[in-house]
């Protein structure tokens, strides 16, 4: 029982930790859309170039709505731009935009961590629905292949969180670097951009520990309905 109380209690902290790192990157992307870059260029417009870069022609490239729901779909082969980057030219949106056009490059030049992310995406996307229901079924019903069977479930949703940090990290990198050498932002401009990425991928990474503390907190419930 020490055991679980802790892991609750962890679990609280984390929870606390997620939710102030969520805060930091709405408060910072908030902060700099603010500041119009002084290229003038838009979210869309950053998309467009840096695709024409890369002599990428089949990439299409769509308003989404919400706020900081852009992502890249491989599958429609979309970049998807939220309603505060796609029209528009602060620094944060041009780099949220070059984030996306990041997931684009790992996409067509094969990066291993991408590609292991999203061939295991639709087992995960299938198993976040059902890992705890069958978890506390098995646990009501003292069915402990079906408590292994949630583990197991839960736990591939661990391994594609972890996944998922590299390749947010790069995504990012790749922004920062396509900004700077085609001087879509100034130096100054660059810093905001990069504050506003650093901020994101907290959230990425206080996710993943509160993933893994949520595992550990199902491995000893299990543990204790076995006794």
């Amino acid at each position: 029982m020490e055991v679980s109380a802790t892991l609750y209690y962890l679990a609280i902290i984390v929870f606390i930790l997620s939710l102030i790192a969520q805060l930091r990157v709405t408060g910072t992307f908030k902060k700099y859309s603010r500041i119009a870059c002084k290229s003038g260029l838009t979210g869309y417009d950053l998309v467009i170039a840096l695709l024409k870069k890369h002599d990428i022609s089949d990439i299409k490239v769509r308003r989404t709505k919400g706020k900081l729901t852009d992502h890249f779909d491989p599958v429609a082969l979309e970049v998807r731009l939220s309603e505060g980057v796609y029209g528009s030219n602060s620094v944060a949106a041009l780099g949220v935009a070059a984030h996306e056009i990041g997931h684009v490059i790992q996409h067509f030049n094969g990066f291993l961590p991408y590609r292991i992310r999203t061939a295991i995406f639709p087992v995960v996307s299938f198993g976040s629905n059902l890992a705890i229901p069958i978890f506390f079924i098995g646990l009501i019903s003292s069915a402990h292949a079906l408590l292994l069977v949630g583990i197991i479930l839960f736990l591939a949703i661990v391994l594609f969180q972890i996944i998922t940090l590299p390749v947010e990290f790069d995504a990012s990198r790749r922004a920062l670097k396509e900004l700077e050498n085609e001087h879509f932002l100034q130096p100054e401009e660059l810093d905001m951009a990069g504050e506003v990425l650093r901020a994101a991928a907290l959230t990425y990474v206080a996710n993943t520990i509160g993933t893994i503390v949520q595992l550990l907190r199902l491995i000893a419930i299990a543990k204790n309905g076995k006794k």
